[in-house]
């Protein structure tokens, strides 16, 4: 599958008072991530939007484990990649290093949702187009 690598250097607005990471930021780090896997895939988030009429990708379920620390001023390496999809649904994966060590992972499970079409009020998730999938299909 398709990986993306980017570099976060740690902000003194994303620690807490032990000047370690609290632990939420990660979770908003994770988010820009997978914006920046779907732009470096060729379909952005707001491409996607467009084309397929989507409303968004909603979160439904994230998790990390973490291994260890990150404090201000660390430079932090974020690989993300899809991990599987489902019809309409998929699963990324976040693997933050420190150097060469693992520091924490972090998973997501999205939706592509767009407008119910019997109501416009409810949402209704759009199963994943092929030609996405392949974009995240290479290595």
């Amino acid at each position: 599958m398709f990986t993306n690598r980017r570099e976060v250097q740690i902000q003194w607005g994303d620690c807490d008072p032990a000047d370690i990471v609290y632990y939420p930021r990660y979770f908003a780090m994770f988010d820009d991530s997978t914006s920046a896997l779907f732009v470096a895939a060729g379909c952005s988030k707001r491409d996607l939007i467009k084309v397929y009429g989507l409303v968004g990708i909603p979160m439904v379920d994230t998790r990390a484990k973490f291994y260890m620390p990150s404090t201000y001023g660390d430079v932090i390496s974020i690989e993300s990649r899809i991990e599987r999809f489902g019809r309409s649904s998929f699963e990324v994966l976040h693997k933050v290093f420190k150097g060469e060590q693992l520091a924490l992972e972090g998973f997501e499970t999205r939706v592509l949702v767009g407008r119910h079409p019997d109501d416009p009020s409810r949402l209704k998730s759009v199963a994943v187009p092929e030609e996405v999938k392949a974009k995240f299909m290479r290595g």
